[in-house]
């Protein structure tokens, strides 16, 4: 865990929620539609790449970012998979590639000026 951050387990609780709402996007009924044609891959992307990149601010060594990149990614894989057996949404390959790609993207992130978000936050905001 990053020893920098005074409130970890806040963070970890707002992530674990950020979990929670793409499992329910990603098997609601009718999801929100952007309006742009494949717009839901950029929300793929965009939602992996924010999860991946949150989560690489709390927990900063390399193993530990390891096992959320290959976490983040098989639950890309299921949530699919569980679509493609709900009767109302669809199994798409092409959301698969937006998630990892999301994830891939997220981990880069983590690793320049953006890694230190959190960190920063509480220093200024929260005054940590």
């Amino acid at each position: 865990m990053n020893p920098q951050l005074k409130y970890s387990s806040l963070w970890l609780t707002l992530g674990g929620l950020l979990i929670a709402l793409i499992w329910y996007l990603s098997l609601m009924p009718n999801p929100p539609d952007t309006g742009i044609d494949n717009g839901d891959k950029i929300e793929h992307l965009f939602a992996y790449g924010l999860l991946m990149s949150w989560f690489s601010q709390i927990y900063i060594q390399w193993k530990p970012r390891l096992w959320l990149m290959l976490g983040f990614i098989l639950m890309g894989v299921l949530l699919e998979v569980l679509q493609g057996m709900t009767g109302f949404r669809t199994y798409s390959y092409a959301d698969m590639a937006a998630n990892s790609s999301g994830v891939f993207i997220g981990l880069l992130l983590s690793q320049g000026s953006m890694a230190l978000l959190l960190q920063r936050f509480e220093q200024r905001v929260i005054k940590a």
